[in-house]
């Protein structure tokens, strides 16, 4: 059975023989996520038929990944549309979702579902109450707007919060759109992406560091000394958690440590923050597994706490 016509099964919506095997679908925030999911449905089998964006990014994005798709202003979208992808900043999306309520233009029957991580089913609440079924499909991975993108789509996990009833849906698009589903509870939904900007953006943001700080030693290449290295200490925390942690704390080096932060202090005195609650979050986990014993740990909180509060340990 081609993939658009699962879609309309599992959605409880007309068969083949009273309607379109394809579904009409909008992109409302073309954007480097919904983009991507526009071109992954409409490899599906499905015709996008609207897109918005306000940028020139969008603009230029659409374009490439949503060729000859007309952009229009986001009402016009969801009036054009069955299935309604709602790919905007987390703020945004309750002032749209009820805003497109208020306007009168969901419609009963329609599906939409949003790809925010931080949202689940709440937020879709006035678009239930006009007849919408609404799903929370989150793609838990990286977008950063480069062509490699619509190639991370295959197999990324999906992160699905919706009505039991409901489930067959999520899943059939989030198949036809080239990933893996796994459910969140909505009362989880919060959790879950603190968890997965804990991960992702947090370690951009602590690769960037380190990169910064090997320059800053006179390392040229810094991608080539760091890549094996943080490969490995990846693999090592996936595989094995706290019992992959390697390096001073987890073998109690208050010495090394305390030479780290009065390098940092008199180097990259920008860097002494992140270190320590790095350093401090660190010592509390192999703590908590037995990486290190009470005496062993104890010291480095305290220096790690004095380094925090300077003011205070004079």
């Amino acid at each position: 059975m081609p993939a658009a016509r699962r879609t309309v099964r599992a959605a409880g919506l007309p068969a083949a023989s009273e309607a379109p095997a394809r579904l009409r679908v909008g992109v409302i925030g073309a954007g480097r996520v919904g983009a991507v999911l526009g071109a992954a449905l409409a490899a599906a089998g499905h015709d996008v038929v609207a897109a918005s964006g306000l940028s020139a990014a969008s603009h230029l994005r659409a374009g490439r990944l949503l060729p000859a798709v007309p952009l229009v202003p986001a009402d016009e979208v969801v009036l054009a549309a069955d299935l309604v992808v709602l790919a905007v900043p987390d703020d945004t999306l309750p002032g749209l979702v009820a805003g497109l309520a208020e306007t009168g233009h969901w419609r009963a029957g329609q599906l939409a579902f949003h790809t925010s991580g931080a949202h689940g089913l709440a937020v879709l609440a006035p678009a239930e109450e006009c007849g919408v079924l609404a799903l929370a499909l989150h793609p838990a991975m990286t977008f950063s707007g480069a062509p490699e993108d619509a190639d991370r789509l295959a197999g990324a996990p999906f992160g699905v919060t919706s009505r039991p009833e409901h489930r067959p849906v999520a899943e059939t698009l989030v198949l036809e759109m080239g990933g893996e589903p796994f459910f969140v509870a909505e009362a989880d939904r919060g959790l879950y992406h603190a968890a997965l900007v804990t991960g992702a953006n947090h370690l951009v943001t602590l690769v960037a560091e380190a990169a910064d700080l090997l320059r800053t030693a006179g390392v040229t290449d810094p991608a080539r000394v760091l890549g094996p290295l943080l490969t490995a200490a990846l693999d090592n925390g996936l595989r094995r958690g706290d019992r992959g942690l390697t390096g001073p704390v987890s073998r109690g080096d208050v010495g090394t440590v305390g030479h780290h932060l009065d390098t940092l202090t008199e180097r990259a005195p920008e860097a002494v923050a992140a270190y320590v609650a790095m350093a401090r979050r660190t010592t509390e986990r192999a703590l908590a597994a037995g990486r290190l014993k009470r005496h062993e740990g104890a010291p480095l909180l305290e220096l790690l706490d004095g380094s925090a509060h300077p003011a205070e340990s004079r």
